[in-house]
């Protein structure tokens, strides 16, 4: 996972997991009634604050908010960016 973004600060660039395509009991979701993931990859970190490091590194699993952060585009593959304290959980 070789990513050239350098998030500054406290900020993260997450690849979020792919959505779900059907339910535990086999019914297929279609693709305007998949909710947003709320998990994904940490693909890149940021320096952190002078006092305060980062907890979380490249390669963690974690839980985010629905809405957390702003997505972009970048080579073709969709990320986010978001601050560290969007962050709920390391899995």
């Amino acid at each position: 996972m070789s990513l050239n973004i350098k998030p500054i600060g406290d900020r993260v660039v997450v690849e979020a997991a792919a959505a779900e395509e059907k339910t535990a009991s086999g019914i297929i979701i279609p693709d305007t009634a998949k909710e947003k993931p709320q998990r994904g990859t940490i693909v890149a970190v940021g320096d952190g604050k002078v006092d305060e490091p980062l907890t979380v590194k490249v390669g963690d699993q974690v839980l985010y908010g629905k809405y957390a952060g702003t997505e972009i585009t970048y080579d073709g593959k969709e990320y986010l960016i978001m601050r560290e304290s969007d962050i709920y959980a390391v899995l």
